[in-house]
């Protein structure tokens, strides 16, 4: 055997049992994520849209950008990571490229992103 198949049968028993949507580029989404206060544990939902994906395999990642009181945030999930409940298109988007970085850069209407019907939404 060599490196990377013995790396990818170790990572194959962390990768996410239940199967994620299929998350494109310009959906809006609404990630579900675990947080813990104290001694309690919660589901905190994030919304927002997918600016950019990278990896494969465990360390597979999506970027969420969402505008939250006039300031813009971005969140980086690992897609197979624990802390992470659901994953939830609420909107996919109709987009030309592979990353909006161009986004940060906008406010209002001109950051908006067309909605885009021929794709079923899970």
């Amino acid at each position: 055997m060599n490196a990377t198949a013995i790396i990818q049968a170790v990572e194959a028993q962390y990768l996410r049992a239940s199967a994620l949507p299929q998350v494109y580029i310009g959906d809006t989404i609404r990630v579900g994520v675990k947080i813990i206060e104290g001694n309690k544990e919660r589901t905190q939902p994030y919304e927002g849209i997918v600016i950019s994906r990278r990896g494969s395999g465990i360390n597979q990642a999506i970027t969420v950008r969402k505008v939250f009181q006039g300031v813009g945030v971005e969140r980086v999930f690992l897609l197979h990571s624990p802390k992470l409940e659901s994953i939830k298109v609420v909107q996919r988007g109709k987009v030309r490229r592979a990353k909006l970085y161009y986004l940060r850069d906008r406010i209002g209407k001109s950051a908006r992103i067309k909605q885009r019907f021929d794709r079923p939404l899970t």
